[in-house]
């Protein structure tokens, strides 16, 4: 569908919430606004304090209305991937006793079919995706819409979310002032935005390394089969700078940003800048490899969770590679960390908008872009998810989906400079965070 068009995307992160407002016209999507603000009553992606974050959600939609020179009142919204389930789903009905065209109508009706079963009443739907459609036995249809038929099927997936974060993140986006008119699933968007054809086709792992947490999923024949969020992300990187050099985390931020290197390989010991420590009159000169040592430390922590759990189902040994994408991607030398750690290919997604070519715009802008380019029949299949809340299929306590397995191609790379590199980080969490 050409959707024609302004669209405002409100991404909600633990560290900043930012709010993008695009317009579309003729099939090309303009971004007209941005607002920026720090993130208020949030923890590790989720809200937890609606007040404080609707306060954030406002200073954010002001400063994006005062660029584009709109009022804006409806809103896309991003919901994070913490206690995500994926299920398949079917839904079956018949038309009438006599053939007659399928109409929109029908599709969601098939559509609140496959919602299944009662829903425990801690969860909620989020989305449902199509995959096929089948009329009167002939399958892998995309549209039925026109066709005649008895019989109207769709098999596709359910992805369901915690109805408590759900709650408090529409509350919160609520008390701004704000209408809510969906709700995306920032996996799904940023696998639409940043994978072209081939890697949604033959998949692809997107982590997307924000400040509160860290969150991988896998993208595979144009469907989210998996995503899974480690708790820790940028902010845990400051906290180590602040308490290893003793300075504060104002500082180590901007240490962070300004000197900061992902890969200590990459790092010079002979580049020193100063550092305000605590309690000193005179800062104290640090050198950028010694910088570099600890954010490896923690990085490397956090991609060793999430290669174990990738591991599991045999994600890494899809053709894709790994996509990063969030704020901490704008580190120099991820890339090169993630791909010695993982063992396959690795590239950093960086938008190409003007003022926004920064990993950390990614997911505010991948929610404009896939709200913008929904066909038809996706919406009206979307528009099942609200039509009943308690006709849904049972979970299992987590959707591991298997990916398929190829074989390995690539040799570990850079054997012996990983060694050199353990030696060098290997002592950091033992000596300063035991």
């Amino acid at each position: 569908m050409d959707n024609s068009g302004l669209y405002v995307g409100l991404d909600i992160g633990t560290t900043s919430i930012k709010v993008i407002v695009a317009e579309k016209i003729k099939g090309q999507l303009n971004v007209i606004g941005v607002g920026n603000e720090p993130s208020n009553g949030l923890s590790r992606g989720v809200i937890v304090d609606i007040d404080q974050a609707a306060e954030a959600i406002r200073s954010a939609v002001n400063q994006a209305q005062e660029k584009a020179s709109i009022e804006i009142k409806d809103v896309v919204v991003s919901v994070p991937a913490n206690m995500l389930r994926i299920e398949d789903c079917n839904g079956l009905v018949t038309l009438d006793d006599q053939s007659r065209e399928i109409t929109a109508e029908d599709v969601r009706n098939v559509a609140v079919s496959a919602l299944g079963t009662s829903l425990p009443q801690e969860r909620e739907v989020i989305d449902i995706q199509p995959e096929e459609f089948i009329v009167d036995g002939f399958d892998d249809i995309q549209d039925p819409r026109g066709m005649v038929g008895v019989r109207l099927e769709m098999h596709g997936k359910l992805i369901t979310g915690s109805k408590g974060i759900m709650h408090n993140l529409k509350k919160a986006v609520e008390k701004a002032g704000l209408n809510i008119i969906s709700t995306v699933l920032t996996p799904l968007a940023e696998g639409h935005e940043i994978l072209n054809d081939g890697e949604q086709d033959f998949g692809t792992t997107i982590i997307d390394l924000g400040g509160g947490q860290t969150t991988a999923s896998v993208i595979h024949d144009h469907q989210l089969k998996y995503a899974t969020t480690d708790p820790e992300g940028g902010e845990y990187i400051t906290k180590d700078i602040s308490i290893v050099l003793n300075t504060s985390v104002e500082n180590a931020e901007k240490i962070k940003r300004d000197y900061g290197y992902a890969d200590s390989l990459q790092a010079s010991a002979d580049n020193q800048f100063p550092v305000e420590i605590v309690g000193q009159a005179e800062p104290t000169y640090i050198d950028e490899h010694y910088l570099a040592e600890i954010i490896e430390a923690r990085l490397s922590q956090i991609f060793d969770r999430i290669k174990n759990r990738l591991d599991q189902i045999q994600a890494l040994e899809l053709p894709g590679g790994i996509v990063l994408s969030g704020g901490v991607a704008a580190l120099p030398g991820i890339a090169e960390l993630a791909a010695d750690q993982f063992n396959t290919n690795v590239r950093v997604y960086i938008p190409d908008q003007m003022g926004l070519r920064h990993p950390s715009f990614t997911a505010g802008l991948s929610l404009v872009s896939y709200f913008a380019d929904l066909s038809d029949i996706e919406m009206i299949v979307r528009s099942a998810v609200g039509a009943t809340s308690t006709r849904v299929p049972k979970f299992a306590d987590e959707a591991e989906p298997q990916a398929p397995v190829s074989d390995k191609e690539n040799q570990p790379k850079r054997k012996t400079q990983k060694k050199k590199r353990g030696e060098g980080i290997k002592n950091f969490f033992s000596d300063f965070f035991d």
